[in-house]
């Protein structure tokens, strides 16, 4: 899933956003868990169905959607035509790349990253809508706009909005080891190059795991694909002609764009006064306080140099709206175990040190936070506890696979016998066929020539395998052989990302990077291989892997919003390679983009540094530890590595029965481990505290007015998260014009050079 570099798939946070969205009766989102059929091994059937309410002035009518079948035509939307417009694909892309701007800031702060489908289907219905409606008529830009087309447009954003993963872990992390050019602008040909084939893949070898996943073992395997669901529910819930549905999805358009223009304006502004507008270091101005009035307050100094202090950040307090209670207490809890107990016991009985920053003037104010590395025994506490916290991230993802190994071995046996009916099919092609007793209402509804032909993707799928292996090779020195395992593991682990986000909207991409981590450093082992380029290697075969299995997943989820919405699917696939194509420029520009206004984010260890990077800190943990002579981490933190890793996997197991049993009334006091590990990986605590805000908010929210929250939260939520994202791109493209807040703000308010 998602939590810094393990939730990347923000899963937590979509559930609620889809509560908010959808509205599904019954039993709360996050209730709606994977249910195990013991006899059959497999999943049961969905227990609950979609509903959206018509709200018809004369009856309150409900339509009952089954979400594993096509939703029934609504016979008064006039027939859309061609719907690959070039005004979707466009306003898609240019969604997409605010979403993918956006998600670099956010991501390289604290490494979470959001997802562009609904963003891309609320604004791209309230803009080509308001165009439709239009008195003017103008062909190709007023023309009707229906559910089809809107479909269109969140495709391509949703395409447009990836491959952040690697560009906030991966390939700083490059950086981070020396391994690539001291100026990142003269490796945008390389980063462009690696990134285009990895997602270009990605695309291709999906198009056969659509039917796979969406029609053939959807049902069977209970694979609801919450977050498409959702959009394709939005979309068709916002073009109903019934009642007020117009007039409704205004206002939810409105209510993200005001929230969109108060987060974008306050982190603009803020940047020239950080210390008031942005920050508040309470324990430093207690500590200034005391200091002129000649009173001692040691408490205070060491409090501010944990990094206890208040981030007023829009993009985190939206987070916690959606995300729920449970995880953003176990983000806030997770940062006092590290920074209020377990941290300052390691100072305490000299296990890490830190360094005082300016001994003469602040006595007392000390830095924690150094990822520098010289000599084992006097490590700081950041990077003491970073490896507890990827430990325990790792061991997590690989236990949640674990734990549904009755779904995930009923889908490798499912995936088997489609093979073998499809080579008995093409052995007896010519031969009369005989029916077989599939359900007819299982089947596809696209005609061939709405389908993605499949010299089309393998002929891609074959030359986008060859490219990775030649730049690899020739760009990244990575051996040939090498190459392929990256590529096969690229698809296997894909395949199970797939089946994970169609069970829980949880994409375990960070566990597909470090499996294949782990794996190739295993190799170059064995291949005597020099240090810095198995660190490239190793770096390089994760990021091909991540990125592959992102963008297949996000196409899967695309193609069953098209399934649910009757898109078809050939139309689809082209609206995410364009997509792509813009994500394939536009990561690496943003990435080189913040790497230039702030280079603390390629220095590991840099004191006050506006960008936390725990992923940056994690790929690079991975990858020393797999490809070092010595395994680079304290004695004393490989053993509270282990112990705490192994408590996280018997509270998440705890979780996952506790679901199976329906007693969610006490798995929700259970924290969420790998959002609690997370914490271990972040060098400051405001984030959580922004969340519980959030959270808060959200509670009371939902239960004094839920329909208003219904109509709303999703919305004010969005706007702050993605306000929050472009304001800090704005920002960074002013620090490298010089006239940012690092050039002519002021640090008043913050303690020494916290706020430059």
């Amino acid at each position: 899933m998602g939590a810094g570099d393990a939730l990347t798939t923000t899963a937590d946070m979509e559930k609620n956003a889809q509560d908010a969205v959808e509205h599904m009766p019954g039993e709360p989102r996050e209730h709606a868990e994977i249910q195990i059929d013991e006899k059959k091994g497999h999943h049961a059937a969905p227990a609950y169905s979609v509903e959206i309410e018509s709200e018809k002035e004369s009856s309150d009518e409900v339509e009952v959607l089954d979400p594993f079948k096509p939703f029934p035509l609504d016979l008064s939307q006039p027939d859309e035509g061609n719907i690959l417009t070039i005004r979707a694909v466009l306003l898609g892309c240019a969604l997409g790349a605010l979403v993918n701007a956006s998600n670099l800031y956010l991501g390289l702060k604290t490494g979470w990253l959001f997802g562009a489908n609904l963003f891309g289907a609320l604004l791209g219905f309230a803009i080509l809508k308001s165009l439709s409606r239009s008195p003017l008529r103008i062909p190709g830009l007023t023309d009707h706009f229906g559910p089809m087309e809107n479909n269109i447009v969140q495709t391509a954003a949703a395409a447009a909005g990836g491959m952040g993963i690697i560009f906030v872990g991966g390939i700083p992390a490059l950086y981070h080891l020396n391994l690539m050019s001291p100026n990142p602008k003269d490796d945008f040909g390389r980063l462009v190059a690696i990134t285009f084939c990895a997602s270009i893949f990605g695309i291709s070898f999906s198009v056969p795991l659509r039917r796979f996943f969406i029609i053939d073992v959807a049902r069977e395997l209970n694979l609801i694909f919450p977050t498409a669901t959702a959009t394709a529910v939005s979309i068709r819930a916002m073009h109903s002609t019934a009642g007020d549905a117009y007039a409704q999805a205004k206002k939810k358009i409105r209510a993200l764009g005001i929230t969109f223009a108060g987060a974008f304006g306050l982190r603009f502004i803020s940047q020239y006064c950080l210390g008031i507008m942005w920050d508040w270091h309470v324990m430093w101005w207690i500590y200034a306080i005391a200091k002129t009035s000649g009173v001692p307050a040691p408490g205070a100094i060491q409090a501010e140099s944990w990094g206890w202090f208040i981030e007023f950040t829009p993009a985190f307090i939206g987070s916690g709206l959606l995300v729920g209670l449970n995880s953003a207490f176990s983000m806030f809890f997770g940062g006092v175990f590290a920074w209020g107990i377990v941290g300052p016991l390691l100072v305490k009985y000299g296990s890490a040190f830190g360094s005082a920053v300016n001994e003469e003037e602040i006595p007392g104010l000390m830095n924690y936070k150094s990822m520098n590395v010289k000599d084992l025994d006097a490590v700081s506490p950041r990077y003491w506890l970073l490896w507890p916290g990827v430990f325990a991230m790792i061991l997590v993802s690989m236990a949640e696979l674990a734990f549904n190994y009755k779904v995930i071995g009923a889908g490798f046996v499912a995936a088997y016998k489609n093979g073998a009916a499809f080579a008995r099919k093409i052995r007896n092609r010519g031969q009369p066929q005989v029916d077989s007793d599939k359900d007819s209402a299982d089947e596809d509804i696209f005609a061939s020539h709405e389908q993605v032909p499949v010299w089309m993707w393998g002929t891609l799928a074959l030359i986008t395998s060859v490219l990775i292996c030649v730049i690899l090779g020739t760009l990244y020195h990575t051996p040939a052989s090498v190459s392929i395992i990256a590529i096969i593991f690229a698809f296997i682990f894909s395949f199970l990302a797939i089946q994970c986000t169609g069970a829980s909207d949880t994409t375990p991409v960070s566990t597909v990077a470090k499996a294949s981590q782990l794996v190739t450093g295993g190799v170059t082992k064995g291949m005597g291989i020099n240090l810095k380029a198995a660190q490239t290697i190793n770096l390089m075969s994760g990021c091909v892997a991540g990125a592959a299995a992102s963008q297949s997943t996000d196409l899967i989820n695309d193609f069953k919003v098209g399934y649910l919405l009757r898109t078809p699917p050939r139309k689809q696939w082209f609206a995410q390679i364009f997509g792509s194509i813009v994500a394939v420029f536009m990561a690496p520009g943003m990435f080189i983009l913040f790497a230039t206004a702030y280079p603390c984010i390629l220095q590991p260890g840099a004191k006050n540094c506006a960008f936390g990077a725990p992923s940056i800190a994690a790929w690079r943990a991975v990858t020393e530890a797999v490809t070092s002579p010595r395994f680079p981490v304290p004695q004393g933190s490989a053993i509270f590595s282990l112990v705490y890793g192994i408590i996280c996997v018997l509270i998440s197991l705890a979780r996952h029965v506790l679901h199976l049993k329906n007693k969610e009334h006490i798995a929700v006091w259970l924290p969420n481990t790998m959002i609690f590990s997370l914490a271990l990986t972040l060098p400051y605590t405001q984030y959580g505290t922004a969340m519980i805000i959030g959270a808060g908010v959200a509670g009371v929210w939902q239960a004094k007015w839920p329909k208003h929250w219904e109509m709303y939260g999703t919305s004010v939520a969005s706007g702050l998260i993605a306000g929050e994202g472009i304001g800090g791109v704005v920002n960074a493209l002013f620090e490298v014009l010089k006239i940012g807040g690092g050039h002519y703000g002021t640090g008043f308010g913050c303690p020494e050079h916290a706020c430059e």
